[in-house]
């Protein structure tokens, strides 16, 4: 019985007549829900602060209030909980009032059996509609909430502040960057942290749609208006309708779909193909690139006053080689995730696989990294990945890379003695031992050569100088 009442829900009923408040509870608790009451606002006030509820259902007329200064209290203390009013002296205006300020239903006495059944199962069903909402938005704000996307080099912190800066504004925002450095997830994020949350989220990938068929998928067309359009068709913008547009590879648009471009940009209007009506767009457009639109602008292949009309605010991803101290935290986020969905669980990467990843030069950016994780976590048998885990590709890679050297704790002038011995004994080589010349090189007088060449000992002894009667006449 307790997990069919937990299934069902819990009631509080509040009612100063104790032989309503007991059929009720009665009536209620047969149906499988689980049921408190109380006869005052005071007796509900401490249960609700002691036990979430779903539903309250509560007389209009308590000894020291009413059900509407109760409904102002629920609505502070626990505002997801559903609330239905039942009255003896019912009044149109009474219940008017009690829907305005969120009653679910406004029922009068006496109570009918079938009815209360019925009213409090649909009130149990919103109040599930509303609890799967607020979950869905709880995912969507861990999926593309500015937490969601993981950096702490100081390249994504830039990022981060553009990102805060932009969302509320309608501005246009160009994001640039190489495949894979989450360009799409970024705007998704301006999107979800803008005023236009609640509208739809619309991409479109330019290079995905032959030249022939993007025109019409942005701006839509009518029927006849080409062969194969044997119906009208809504577009990409007509469907983004008070959201984001998202157009990713932008250098790939044709230069007649770049002129309708710049037209809805800057007039905020549109016709469909083979439509003469003008359509106006409330649509907030992010673009993204992989390639250097500066250049492309240059190069005459893309459209110089649309590159400043889309370039109004630019973000640049850099790559994960960049940001090399964010890998063992997408590393280990991407295991989470992945863990997860496997039913397995990890306890991390091994050393040395973790200095694997970060001596790999990742052209695939984060994606190539995600999809390694993912690819170890699907075939290890060991609690950790370690270097066997992870692509040949990348192991093959990463060998050849030049390891990084420890840091030894040390000063800055004793660090930069070593590679400053290393030049002068060069250049003196270089110029067979000449001082003058070898100082003249170094952009240093022959004084604070000499003084250095001592400290390093650098004399014709220990460097193996041939003889001192080769030394030249002006040393």
């Amino acid at each position: 019985m307790k997990r069919e009442e937990e299934r069902l829900g819990s009631i509080f009923i509040v009612d100063d007549d104790r032989i309503v408040l007991e059929s009720l509870t009665a009536l209620l608790e047969a149906e499988g829900y689980a049921v408190d009451g109380g006869a005052s606002f005071d007796e509900t006030m401490r249960a609700v602060g002691r036990k979430q509820y779903d539903l309250v259902v509560s007389d209009m007329n308590m000894p020291d209030t009413d059900g509407f200064e109760l409904m102002n209290a629920l609505r502070t203390r626990c505002p997801g909980v559903v609330v239905i009013i039942i009255t003896g002296y019912g009044t149109i205006e009474s219940a008017v009032e009690a829907i305005k300020m969120g009653a679910y239903d406004y029922l009068t006495k006496p109570i009918i059996d079938d009815e209360i059944r019925l009213v409090v199962q649909r009130a149990m069903e919103q109040r599930a509609l509303v609890r799967e909402c607020q979950a869905l938005r709880s995912q969507l704000d861990d999926r593309y909430g500015l937490d969601s996307i993981v950096g702490h080099d100081y390249k994504m912190l830039r990022v981060f502040d553009l990102i805060e800066a932009v969302a509320k504004s309608n501005v246009n925002v160009l994001i640039d960057g190489g495949s894979g450095t989450g360009k799409s997830k970024i705007a998704r994020v301006i999107h979800h942290r803008s005023e236009r949350s609640g509208k739809p989220f619309i991409e479109v990938s330019c290079g995905a749609l032959p030249e022939s068929l993007l025109e019409s998928e942005l701006f839509g067309h009518v029927r006849g208006s080409f062969t194969g359009a044997v119906a009208d068709k809504q577009g990409k913008f007509a469907a983004a309708e008070g959201g984001t547009l998202f157009l990713d590879e932008i250098a790939t648009a044709s230069p007649a779909l770049q002129v309708k471009l710049l037209r809805v940009l800057q007039e905020r209007e549109f016709e469909a193909i083979g439509s003469n009506k003008t359509v106006q767009a409330n649509v907030r457009v992010i673009l993204a690139t992989n390639v250097d639109l500066e250049a492309e602008v240059e190069a005459g292949r893309f459209r110089e006053d649309l590159y400043y009309r889309i370039n109004v605010v630019t973000l640049s991803l850099p790559t994960l080689a960049e940001r090399i101290g964010d890998i063992p935290l997408l590393a280990e986020r991407f295991l989470q995730q992945y863990s997860e969905q496997s039913n397995k669980q990890f306890l991390g990467f091994t050393e040395a696989a973790m200095q694997t990843l970060q001596r790999y030069n990742w052209p695939g950016n984060v994606r190539e990294l995600e999809n390694a994780v993912e690819r170890a976590v699907v075939l290890t048998k060991e609690r950790r990945i370690d270097v066997d885990d992870l692509p040949p590709k990348l192991i093959d890679c990463a060998s050849l890379a030049p390891a990084s050297e420890a840091f030894v704790p040390t000063s800055l002038k004793e660090a930069m003695e070593g590679p400053e011995r290393r030049v002068i004994e060069a250049a003196l080589r270089h110029n067979d031992w000449c001082r003058q010349t070898t100082a003249t090189q170094l952009d240093i007088n022959r004084t604070t050569l000499y003084k250095k060449m001592r400290r390093y000992g650098l004399d014709s002894d220990s460097v193996g100088r041939k003889s001192k009667a080769t030394v030249t006449i002006d040393d």
